[in-house]
């Protein structure tokens, strides 16, 4: 008799033996320890699989996954016979309370996210928190990472990063998130959808300024792509870009000798260049000589300039 695929097993139908192949070799794995295993899983290449995270995924109970469909082609591939039960942010306020009434009863269960490590942009850090709440074992198998595979590959520093997540899908809050993003003495590490990707390359070149960056396009997938260039350049062929994928941008820290302007001096420098000059020039230059967020100086330039109209019209000039 064949065995049931794993998504048509029951709580109840665990397999005797726990068992996973690799590359037609089978390997027995011990029943995992009562608790919640957070188990990264490949971003793409499943071949980055840990010997570790295969134990688990055999031997736990359960497998809590955002969507079984991808997490099934995990374990079809080593073999892995295995309960799947889904966790997304659309059922995880449900969802919860059976699975702390599982661990209260013994049971073993995996969390795992469609590609990388959980809690890293997705909904498992309520989770998380109310299993270690409720007295319950949370054990981390460290693994794949998007996050730190495009930063090993940008070519940019390391000593201390922030990490975003997803940019704003809207311009105006999009604009003034990375207005205050880029005061953070730090690389910065964001994820976007193709759909945005060229629309945030022009949004950061604008906002944060000609500091070095690195798109990263399909990390550890066959058609793997990663671009250093100045922000300028990103934005200039965001045009050429293949919109297709899964992008993690890296941009570099402000430079290390980077003065800001004094408010004061800013002033002096715009008032300046507004009598000589469009507002639109004006703010290009202040943003070129001040090393202030250019929505900072645009809001100030406006402000200016509409001063100055104002004692135009009361014949104060």
């Amino acid at each position: 008799m064949r065995a049931k695929p794993a998504s048509a097993r029951s709580d109840a139908e665990a397999p005797a033996i726990r068992t996973f192949s690799i590359a037609g070799h089978q390997f027995v794995a011990p029943k995992a320890a009562p608790g919640l295993h957070l188990v990264a899983t490949p971003i793409g290449n499943l071949g980055d699989i840990t010997l570790r995270a295969l134990e688990t995924l055999a031997g736990v109970d359960i497998i809590s996954c955002e969507d079984t469909r991808i997490t099934r082609r995990l374990t079809e591939r080593f073999a892995i016979e295995c309960v799947l039960k889904p966790y997304h942010e659309h059922n995880a306020a449900a969802v919860r309370p059976k699975i702390l009434e599982q661990l209260a009863q013994g049971a073993s269960i995996a969390l795992v996210s469609d590609a990388g490590t959980p809690l890293i942009s997705d909904p498992g850090f309520k989770l998380v928190r109310e299993v270690c709440q409720a007295g319950h074992q949370v054990i981390a198998l460290p693994g794949p990472s998007s996050v730190l595979a495009a930063l090993s590959v940008a070519a940019l520093p390391t000593d201390r990063f922030f990490f975003e997540g997803f940019l704003p899908a809207k311009e105006t809050a999009r604009r003034t998130r990375l207005a205050e993003l880029a005061r953070i003495d730090a690389t910065l590490v964001m994820f976007e959808a193709g759909s945005r990707i060229q629309d945030s390359l022009r949004d950061l070149a604008a906002v944060i300024g000609n500091r070095d960056a690195a798109i990263c396009r399909e990390l550890t997938k066959l058609h793997e792509d990663v671009r250093r260039l100045p922000l300028s350049k990103l934005a200039e062929t965001a045009e050429t870009l293949e919109t297709r994928g899964e992008f993690v941008l890296v941009v570099a820290p402000p430079a290390a000798d980077a003065k800001v302007m004094s408010s004061s001096d800013l002033d002096d420098l715009l008032l300046a260049s507004l009598k000589e000059s469009s507002v639109k020039d004006s703010v290009a230059r202040a943003v070129e000589l001040s090393g202030r967020p250019r929505r900072e100086i645009y809001a100030r330039a406006l402000e200016l300039a509409g001063q100055h109209r104002a004692r135009a019209n009361n014949g104060d000039d």
